[in-house]
């Protein structure tokens, strides 16, 4: 049986969360991460309950130069249908009354709390978007690195290898957002977005042993809840690019590694029309930060790399496609073959 303090806050996390004046404190949130494609994602509601229901086109009509006199069989396209499933991502915090009422300023105190679990939600969303597997686990949706996951498969061309081998691996994803290529979805009827609800003062019921594990026991506690519905809807597969088989230690050593520029730039031809989507590369910390220096050993001036500045941030850029910070792209993925 869990233990009360792994579940729910106690009086030495209270402690911790007080300055020496007996105030809230300010939490240095090391824990917190830059996951930005949640500031990327487009959002459609889905046409199902459970998501989104899209029709492909496998196949064109045969057509045919006719002579006079003669005349041109009939044909036909062939389509196909895929449902993609939506997830449901949920969360509850539950604190004693009288433990957040005890410095006098439940608000900030709740508040400090309910910034971790915001944090918590987006760290999951960002780690599923890219490895979800609804397979190994049904109540999740199914994320890119699954559907880009062989080099022999039919959507192949857009797996742009680095060539690294073992397990130290990474990717670089080039995402061309948009209504017909890709998005995120939520169920229809639902409402987009991470939904909170303060339910303020319940009557809640807490694990107990012994003999009072048979009727339970009750407290009064201040809830929250938070959900998040959401998926993704793969359109066109040729609008996604992942640049696979990164090898860490080679880029950090600097020996065999990966040039990132090179893979990049085959990543955007990949595209087949560029125009009709707003793309955007993502990438990790350290990714990142060697594509910087290898543009910096490259070209001292003129530079592929650039900054600009977008409702008052300052943004990286490749060949103008923003270039964004993901910490939730491992370092430890297996190579694609």
């Amino acid at each position: 049986m869990a233990t009360i303090g792994a579940t729910v806050l106690t009086l030495a996390d209270f402690a911790k969360s007080l300055d020496p004046n007996g105030r809230v404190a300010t939490v240095i949130e090391l824990l917190m991460q830059s996951n930005e494609i949640l500031q990327d994602m487009m959002w459609k509601e889905g046409n199902l309950p459970t998501g989104e229901r899209v029709t492909v086109r496998t196949g064109l009509p045969t057509v045919a130069w006719r002579l006079l006199n003669q005349g041109v069989a009939g044909s036909k396209s062939t389509k196909a249908q895929i449902d993609e499933q939506c997830g449901m991502l949920e969360a509850w915090s539950e604190v004693d009354k009288d433990l957040a009422e005890l410095n006098g300023n439940v608000n900030a105190f709740r508040l400090s709390e309910g910034n971790a679990f915001i944090e918590a939600l987006n760290q999951e969303l960002s780690q599923t978007l890219f490895y979800g597997n609804s397979g190994i686990d049904p109540e999740e949706f199914t994320g890119l690195s699954i559907r880009y996951s062989s080099l022999s498969a039919n959507n192949a061309q857009n797996i742009v290898s680095g060539s690294g081998t073992g397990s130290d691996n990474s990717s670089v994803w080039l995402i061309g957002w948009g209504a017909n290529s890709f998005h995120g979805i939520y169920p229809k009827g639902s409402k987009a977005g991470l939904i909170h609800e303060d339910l303020g003062l319940q009557t809640i019921q807490v694990q107990a042993s012994g003999a009072e594990a048979i009727g339970g026991t009750r407290m009064r506690a201040y809830q929250e809840h938070w959900q998040w519905k959401a998926g993704i809807v793969l359109k066109d597969w040729r609008y996604v690019v992942r640049i696979p088989n990164i090898d860490i230690s080679n880029l950090i050593a600097k020996s065999s590694a990966a040039d990132l520029t090179e893979l990049m730039i085959k990543a955007i031809h990949r595209l087949p029309n560029i125009g009709t989507v707003r793309p955007v590369f993502y990438m990790n910390r350290t990714c990142l930060e060697f594509l910087d220096i290898q543009r910096r050993d490259d070209v001292q001036s003129g530079s592929s790399l650039t900054y600009d500045n977008v409702d008052g941030k300052r943004v990286s850029s490749f060949r103008g496609i923003p270039v964004r910070l993901i910490d939730q792209l491992l370092e430890t993925e297996a190579a694609v073959s």
